[in-house]
This record gives C-alpha cells, sequence and structure tokens, in this order.
C-alpha cells in the first residue's frame, strides 16, 4: 500500500488522522472502523466512511488491508457490510469511491461492488488526479 500512498507517515500525521477519524465519529458516527480476523483476532486493516457530500447524502468509502491479507476477499467482505450499513441504517444515498490512477485491484475491486465510474479529481493527499466512482442507493 505504501506505493499508492506515499510511504510511511510522519508521527504529525499520523496525529492529524486520528484527530480527524476521532471527529468525524463524534459528529456524523461513523469512521474507518479497524478490521480483525475472527479466527485469531489479527488486525488485518480498515474500511469504513469517512465525509464527503453530507448535504446530499453522499460518503466516502475507504478500506485498506494490510499486504498479508489482500487477494482473501476480506475487503469485499469489509466494504459490503459497510455500504449496506450506510444504506440501510445511516440511509445514506450514495457512497462515493476514489483510487490511485495506477492501482487496478482497487478499480477491479470498486467495480466488483459495484461502483460506476463518474469522473477524474485531484486527491490533495497524494496530489495525484484519481478516478472517482460513485454507488447509488439500491431502488
Amino acid at each position: 500500500m505504501a506505493r499508492f500512498h506515499g510511504g510511511a507517515w510522519s508521527s504529525e500525521q499520523i496525529e492529524e488522522r486520528l484527530t480527524s477519524e476521532i471527529e468525524t465519529r463524534q459528529r456524523w458516527g461513523v469512521q474507518y472502523w479497524p478490521l480483525f480476523l475472527k479466527e485469531t483476532g489479527e488486525h488485518i486493516g480498515c474500511c469504513g466512511f469517512h465525509t464527503r457530500d453530507q448535504p446530499n447524502g453522499v460518503w466516502e468509502l475507504g478500506c485498506h488491508l494490510r499486504r498479508d491479507f489482500w487477494s482473501k476477499s476480506l475487503g469485499r467482505e469489509a466494504a459490503t457490510a459497510v455500504i449496506d450499513y450506510g444504506f440501510r441504517t445511516l440511509g445514506v444515498n450514495a457512497v462515493f469511491a476514489g483510487h490511485h490512477p495506477s492501482n487496478a485491484a482497487s478499480r477491479n475491486f470498486l467495480q466488483h461492488l459495484g461502483f460506476q465510474y463518474t469522473h477524474d479529481e485531484l486527491y490533495p493527499a497524494t496530489q495525484l488526479i484519481e478516478p472517482c466512482y460513485l454507488l447509488n442507493r439500491p431502488e
């Protein structure tokens, strides 16, 4: 994942992100929830929502797994649960997601979940133009 997110974070970046996650949880009731392997309790990553366009009921999905747990359908399982929670419990209208332009696995992941490509936009964290997708609430 470091190749797509610019490598290791500094202590300041970690603290900034943690503060942001706590504020999002307190204000909106969502966050990137930690994921643990059911059989062992081992931490495998995180998946959840972040703010995107709250006035229109659009949340941003994020799913990040440790490399050892890629290609095991765990991300798909977690993202499906988060999306379902958003639509059924939170009343989300749509879920937004983007990915590093070179990350074909993330593109395939989003398309498999039913996301549709909508546009490209600048992602400030990487300063790259990233492809963006939307998944609308089922009718």
